[in-house]
């Protein structure tokens, strides 16, 4: 299973995701390479499948921590606030996020959403800083709301998480390209180099 255009799979509690998607639309521009298609994802699930847990539950997180405020100073974002819980449970966020993707709304939500986490340090497994995103993208609540408990979207997100399973992607950000999978935010360039090089 391969994917033709590139696949940036995220989740909305991933700093390193959020590090990636404030910086995916320019490094791919200056790469001259086609900007991949956002495909929301529960982390969780990959997590579960490949016996893996978050470096932000064990004896490197403050390291990690560090690191992610140090990136962020270097690409010139927001000094990062982190919510409270960290990490929290962004199963809501997500159905979101799929429910965004359907009406085309993806990035537009899903930078806000990640804005609200990292850059406010609110909690996105509080429904309403979900809701603050929404309306900052012009979601309406009582859409989202209804549109996050049916069942198609929540059968979307995990067959999406089961796809990127499929592709080989065991953590967020990744970015799929043909049968190469570029983990971490440190191989944004990579990626984009291979996109741009392919056309």
């Amino acid at each position: 299973m391969s994917a033709q255009r590139p696949l940036f799979f995220y989740d909305l509690g991933s700093p390193y995701a959020y590090l990636a998607g404030e910086r995916i639309a320019s490094v791919f521009e200056a790469a001259g390479a086609e900007p991949p298609e956002w495909q929301p994802v529960l982390l969780g699930g990959l997590f579960r499948r490949f016996d893996r847990a978050s470096w932000a539950n064990g004896a490197g997180r403050e390291q990690g921590l560090r690191e992610v405020e140090r990136r962020a100073s270097a690409y010139g974002l927001p000094p990062i606030r982190w919510p409270n819980p960290f990490p929290g449970n962004t199963l809501f966020a997500m159905r979101a996020a799929t429910f965004a993707k359907e009406i085309g709304r993806t990035v537009s939500f899903s930078l806000a959403a990640f804005r609200q986490a990292f850059a406010a340090g609110r909690d996105l497994t509080d429904p309403d800083n979900v809701y603050l995103a929404a309306a900052s993208s012009e979601l309406h609540p009582r859409a989202l709301g209804t549109a996050v408990a049916r069942d198609a979207v929540k059968r979307r997100l995990r067959e999406a998480t089961e796809r990127a399973g499929d592709l080989g992607v065991i953590g967020v950000p990744s970015i799929v390209f043909g049968d190469q999978v570029f983990w971490g935010d440190d191989r944004l360039d990579q990626a984009a180099d291979a996109v741009g090089r392919s056309h």
